[in-house]
């Protein structure tokens, strides 16, 4: 598989060179230079999840890997379902919480675990990685435990919930956990500069676990066409997504699909407040505003990373980015959706219920509706009791590290201070 850098194309690499350096000169993102196609889709959604999703990534990665290889990865990995909920008549949710920290991280964070230690030139590693909720548990405990490989996870203080918090920031050993004095996109800020230091990179051996890795994007392709495989036929070709974005890392991984070959008509980017996307797709004008804390923060980003990997696939494939559905929720509305669901007889958190109430206003008929469900109700248990007046059961990862002590260091938004954690933690 090669793979160049989208800022400067002439840069190309290996999937291993990718995994490995996360990032490209000048903060490229890495994007496969072929894409490969499945002409009997039918045939490839009749295969079960571990055994179909091998052959997707056999097929991306190419010869590098060999095919048992990858199969030895994929079933390391993807240990849990993906299964669809119908919520009511030509709409379902895709669950996509049923992994050990209970959010859709869980894919790409497993895959690009075994990833990193199947290509691997056996150096130390140093996984660095900013997260608004859910990719900071997703990483911690794919990673937990693993030999030569330090994984540091900057987080906004105070802007996360506090049980994703405990999921993530109480393992200790060779996770690093640092609560900064800002937003998500200064954490994300933080992670660039460490990136652009040729010296520093090199000195620590440094690589990203964000959704800009292309094997965690890999990896989220697979659940689509699970979702794809656990509908009829007639179904699946009149599918609409809803995709709940934030760093859109997500809604890349889904178009990634359909250029796979997977049949869906359209999909929606749904955002909260932080509606940069929306507003990009409605005016022509890249317009981030500062980013504005709300009750779906995993969300909360106005200036998403993958989202010139969207444009490119665009590009490449001559599809308009004016078919791309597109809608921003203020809080009420989505704590009005939650309600909706809950009369509904389905359990969902705020970030979800976006993704469904931008689903229900431009589903049309005749159309399938799927919502992408990324993390489980009780993640948000705070928000959502408030919501419904209820008391949600914790599953037993969230019970037991709610119950634990935070190992958190409290850090200001400062480079210099950053690089002195990093170089401590080797």
């Amino acid at each position: 598989m090669k793979l160049y850098n989208i800022k400067e194309n002439d840069e190309q690499v290996s999937f291993g060179q990718a995994v490995r350096q996360g990032l490209g000169r000048n903060q490229g993102l890495f994007f496969p230079s072929e894409l490969p196609k499945f002409d009997d889709v039918d045939a490839l959604l009749a295969e079960d999840f571990v055994s179909r999703s091998a052959k997707i990534l056999s097929a991306l990665i190419g010869e590098e890997l060999p095919a048992e290889k990858v199969s030895e990865l994929v079933d390391n990995a993807f240990q849990f379902p993906a299964p669809i909920n119908q919520v009511k008549d030509g709409v379902y949710a895709l669950e996509l919480f049923h992994g050990p920290t209970l959010a859709f991280k869980d894919f790409g964070g497993r895959f690009m675990a075994q990833s990193l230690a199947a290509v691997s030139d056996g150096g130390k590693i140093t996984i660095l990685t900013a997260t608004s909720g859910d990719t900071g548990a997703a990483v911690a405990h794919a990673f937990y435990g693993m030999e030569d490989i330090n994984v540091v996870i900057l987080y906004p203080k105070g802007k996360i919930s506090p049980l994703q918090e405990k999921l993530f920031c109480t393992l200790g050993k060779n996770i690093h956990t640092v609560a900064i004095d800002g937003d998500f996109d200064a954490c994300q800020a933080l992670v660039k500069q460490a990136f652009d230091d040729a010296a520093l990179r090199e000195e620590i051996g440094l690589n990203s676990a964000n959704s800009i890795n292309i094997s965690r994007l890999m990896a989220q392709i697979c659940y689509y066409f699970e979702a794809a495989s656990q509908l009829s036929k007639e179904q699946r070709e009149n599918l609409v997504v809803s995709v709940p974005s934030g760093n859109f890392g997500n809604l890349t991984a889904g178009l990634l699909a359909k250029a796979l070959g997977l049949p869906i008509k359209r999909f929606i980017a749904a955002t909260n407040a932080n509606d940069t996307v929306p507003r990009y797709l409605e005016t022509g004008e890249w317009d981030p505003k500062p980013t504005v804390a709300t009750m779906s923060n995993a969300m909360d980003v106005s200036q998403p990373n993958n989202w010139p990997r969207i444009e490119e696939l665009c590009r490449l494939k001559g599809w308009g980015l004016d078919t791309l559905g597109k809608g921003a929720v203020s809080d009420e509305q989505s704590a009005e959706s939650v309600r909706d669901l809950n009369d509904l007889g389905y359990l969902c958190e705020p970030h979800g219920a976006i993704a469904y109430r931008v689903l229900e206003e431009q589903l049309q008929p005749g159309e399938t509706g799927l919502f992408l469900c990324t993390a489980h109700p009780a993640k948000f248990k705070e928000v959502v009791d408030d919501i419904l007046g209820s008391d949600i059961e914790l599953p037993g990862p969230l019970a037991k590290h709610a119950a634990m002590e935070l190992l958190s260091e409290d850090l200001a938004n400062d480079f210099e201070a950053l690089k002195a954690v990093l170089r401590r933690v080797q």
